[in-house]
């Protein structure tokens, strides 16, 4: 019998999205629905197989090298840059992602987070719990301008629906050129223009070394004084600590941050205490629809290993040194 563990089921709902029971002769499962933190490697010496959920738990060099049953791993989604590709396959250890069910998810809660700092909805929600009424003035999106930091896939559809709701969209990214920007619906305008004019900002890049810190304290010493930073994406996009100096200054109008530098986020970090913000627990791809897609084909993936039949692989060599 192997052992089995799926990692980060921080809703306890994996074994209720998929039909497990189809590995139940083959493999004992472990669902573990908290993070592993410093312990993982004593707490994942015992497995055969790992699911993991995104990057939710790193994988590096350093902890792959203490897994030495770990056969097996199946990643929800395409790509994690935490995960060591490169250390799997020299221990023999096959990787295989699943498919993804809808990447709108993400899109649609960067404008839940655009919409209610617009009419500060969490501030109205508590005062509403505290018995009183009416206590901010909200604004209208409509006629304001929309700047996106990012123009791919996401930016593309965040500026879609900004245009529907009246907005002026611009954006601004390293190779974007002014035909992408006008295919997209979007006018093309250089990074220092887009934070200086734009009411809201929305970041929607891949984070890499070229975009770790790639908006730093001059850039929001640009933002105008009632405009918002909105972080979809990942959070060492943004200087964190110049992000602090800049809320708790009250420079710019507030953050709407749903990725962090460290995540969990601690529940004692200052962005937990931070003005003028709006803080939701990296839920962007956290949707009934996408964790359907991964658990169900996490489980055809891990049926499919045992089976010795195809899978969705992400480093082809492991195979040839399968257990």
């Amino acid at each position: 019998m192997l052992e089995l563990a799926i990692l980060d089921d921080y809703q306890r709902v994996a074994l209720s999205l998929a039909d497990w029971g189809s590995l139940k002769d083959r493999v004992r499962i472990t669902v573990f629905d908290r993070p592993l933190g410093a312990d993982a490697a004593t707490l994942l010496a015992p497995f055969d197989i790992l699911c993991l959920m995104r990057e939710r738990t790193p994988f590096p060099r350093s902890l792959i090298q203490q897994l030495p049953r770990l056969k097996f791993m199946t990643l929800t989604g395409a790509r994690s840059p935490s995960l060591d590709l490169e250390s799997a396959s020299e221990r023999g250890i096959v990787v295989s992602h699943t498919g993804y069910a809808s990447q709108q998810a993400t899109a649609e809660l960067a404008w839940g987070l655009i919409l209610a700092s617009a009419r500060h909805l969490p501030a109205e929600t508590q005062a509403m719990r505290e018995g009183r009424w009416q206590s901010t003035v909200g604004r209208v999106v409509d006629g304001k301008v929309l700047g996106l930091l990012g123009l791919g896939r996401l930016g593309s559809r965040m500026a879609a629906i900004g245009r529907a709701f009246g907005m002026e969209v611009q954006a601004w990214s390293q190779n974007l050129t002014a035909e992408k920007a006008e295919a997209a619906g979007a006018r093309l305008v250089d990074k220092a223009t887009l934070f200086r004019t734009s009411d809201w900002i929305s970041i929607h890049l891949v984070l890499s070394e070229r975009s770790r810190g790639l908006v730093g304290a001059a850039d929001l010493e640009l933002m105008k004084p009632d405009a918002w930073l909105i972080n979809t994406s990942r959070g060492p996009i943004i200087d964190q600590a110049a992000l602090l100096a800049a809320l708790e200054a009250g420079a710019i109008g507030g953050a709407g941050l749903d990725v962090y530098d460290e995540e969990p986020l601690p529940a004692d970090h200052p962005l937990r205490r931070a003005p003028r913000t709006i803080l939701t627990p990296h839920l962007g791809f956290v949707t009934e629809d996408a964790y359907r897609v991964f658990y169900r084909d996490t489980v055809e993936d891990i049926a499919a290993w045992l089976a010795g039949s195809p899978i969705r692989v992400m480093n082809p060599a492991s195979l040839d040194k399968r257990a």
